[in-house]
């Protein structure tokens, strides 16, 4: 029999984007919000929350991967035409998605990668070239200037799943990355200097996605999430321990 102690659990804070989307749910089972209606334009959520527009944009794009809301570039962003019931849940899934379980998210997060970097490798284009240079350079700024460099961080992975022009692993990376890079740097999970360790490796991948080099991209992304990927299997290995012993 479990002693009380182990039912205790962590307190969760909310991150700005689960608020977000916890008030965007609010608004839906209120009717206040129907299916149909238009959201007004980033800037203006953005204003009316509090918060910057990034944050605006990550609860959408959540949203729109769950298939909660679509988004037409011409005539803007619509509530999806599902029952208040269903989008209920679905969104309560949504807030707890990134916070139940932080090994299967590094595991998910590695093998999506892997997937990506191959793609962008055999189908980056000059532009998409120009695009992670970019990315690379403003993230090498922050990081020898002693700067937060997490945005930049994830800008540049993102940027290599736009590049694998697979719409749907570009958007599940878009939903794991922001949460688990914020965690992985404030928690210092890969040690203080791994900023500037990571500049060499982001400069292997692209090297190698510049040269379509498949396998070298694959391996560049494999070292690179390795500690990671192995903070991953450690915390399984874990939990099946913690589980056959209870």
């Amino acid at each position: 029999m479990k002693s009380f102690i182990e039912t205790i659990r962590s307190i969760e804070l909310e991150t700005p984007v689960d608020k977000i989307i916890g008030q965007l749910k609010q608004l839906i089972t209120s009717g206040q919000l129907q299916p149909g209606d238009r959201l007004p334009a980033e800037r203006i959520l953005a204003e009316k929350f509090g918060v910057g527009r990034s944050y605006v944009r990550e609860a959408i794009l959540k949203l729109e991967f769950y298939g909660l809301l679509k988004t037409n570039p011409q005539s803007g962003t619509y509530v999806a035409g599902l029952s208040i019931k269903v989008l209920d849940s679905i969104i309560t899934d949504i807030i707890k998605f990134n916070k139940e379980d932080f090994n299967a998210l590094l595991e998910a997060r590695y093998y999506l990668e892997l997937d990506a970097v191959k793609l962008a490798a055999e189908r980056r284009t000059e532009k998409d070239l120009e695009s992670l240079k970019e990315a690379l350079l403003d993230y090498e700024a922050k990081v020898n200037a002693n700067q937060n460099a997490v945005e930049e961080d994830m800008i540049f992975h993102i940027r290599i799943a736009k590049a694998s022009k697979n719409s749907v692993i570009e958007s599940m990376i878009l939903i794991l990355i922001p949460d688990l890079i914020k965690s992985i740097v404030e928690n210092k999970i890969c040690g203080d200097n791994r900023g500037k360790l990571a500049i060499e490796e982001h400069r292997k991948i692209l090297k190698a996605i510049e040269n379509q080099d498949i396998d070298a991209a694959e391996n560049a992304v494999a070292a690179h999430l390795n500690d990671m990927f192995q903070l991953s299997k450690a915390g399984f290995a874990a939990q099946k321990i913690i589980q056959d012993n209870v």
